[in-house]
């Protein structure tokens, strides 16, 4: 059998083997759930969706995106600017699922697929943002190349369950922000419509491909599976934090309503509802602590949504990616 997990550069503990093998008895289940994905996924192009249609002059047919283009709000271009963005930093997930995965395990088949499905979400963003010409595009992609250059290193502690949990809520929040600036890009413009669409649809698929594996974890290793989901399901930090002006592009993304702590919030609440854990029994002392401090979760969330939204006045933005034009937001 293949390795399931390869440890990083130190011994492997004996709770960190107990993880590798509920992984590795996941291995047949992986591979279903790979093939029903598969099955169910319609496999798209970014030619395909932005390319001219058939006996269209391409010159036209790109003059005609620019125009209705031009009517895209401020809020909604900073937040295709993250969602862009974010979605560049795909060198940064490969190498971290590799990492804490194996990239010599079974989990290197799901984690191979994923890469090449989510390399086409930053290429679509970027060839519709040159061709839109929405964005400065030699800021986006200076922004683009210090955030790479940042890196992203979530503390998951050589943890391959935290994986799990981060990545669940991760595609899930990258869906709902994606499907969100679709419907305010597209109120004037309907093509970034189709193509958000899209993204979203297979940030879903992947988020439904995690939160099962998560599931199966939990049914085999409840106390262990929750003492790492009480690490990472209070807070998560985006993988776009450390792109350049990230905290006011999402202060911007919040006030359009797109994505802020009241999304995060119903996102937390689906998990604890999908998982069931209310409902886990059999658990140890730490098992049932982090138990009740998960269910406790979606109230310090609410709180956190009332401050800030009590806090906060109405402010001007600008940034360079968007042309330095200013525009006020309450």
């Amino acid at each position: 059998m293949e390795r399931p997990f390869r440890s990083m550069t130190q011994p492997p503990s004996l709770d960190l083997l107990a993880k590798v093998e509920v992984l590795a008895d996941l291995e047949e289940t992986v591979h279903e759930m790979m093939e029903a994905h598969e099955a169910k996924r319609p496999l798209w192009f970014p030619s395909e969706i932005l390319g001219a249609p058939p006996e269209t002059d391409p010159d036209a047919h790109r003059h005609a995106l620019r125009d209705r283009a031009r009517g895209i709000s401020m809020p909604a271009r900073v937040a295709l600017a993250l969602n862009l963005l974010t979605e560049e930093g795909l060198p940064h997930f490969h190498r971290l699922l590799a990492q804490y995965l194996g990239a010599d395990s079974f989990w290197s088949k799901w984690t191979n697929l994923w890469t090449a499905e989510e390399d086409r979400h930053g290429a679509i963003l970027h060839d519709y943002s040159r061709e839109s010409d929405i964005l400065n595009n030699p800021v986006l992609e200076r922004m683009q190349f210090e955030y790479l250059r940042a890196g992203f290193e979530p503390v998951w502690d050589k943890d391959p369950y935290r994986v799990f949990v981060y990545t669940t809520l991760q595609e899930r929040a990258t869906q709902v922000s994606h499907a969100n600036t679709g419907v305010l890009a597209s109120e004037t413009e309907p093509l970034i419509g189709t193509v958000l669409k899209n993204v979203a649809s297979e940030e879903a698929r992947h988020y439904t491909f995690y939160r099962n594996v998560f599931k199966g974890v939990l049914e085999r290793d409840p106390n262990r599976g929750l003492l790492s989901a009480v690490e990472v399901m209070p807070s998560i930090d985006m993988p776009g934090h450390t792109i350049p002006g990230f905290r006011d592009m999402a202060d911007v993304v919040r006030r359009a309503g797109i994505y802020g702590p009241r999304e995060y919030l119903k996102i937390v609440e689906e998990q604890i509802r999908f998982w069931a854990i209310e409902a886990l029994t059999g658990l140890d002392e730490a098992g049932k602590a982090a138990q009740e401090k998960i269910l406790g979760i979606p109230a310090r969330l609410t709180r956190v949504a009332d401050a800030m939204e009590s806090r906060a006045k109405a402010k001007t933005f600008a940034f360079d990616v968007a042309f330095a034009r200013e525009f006020s937001m309450a």
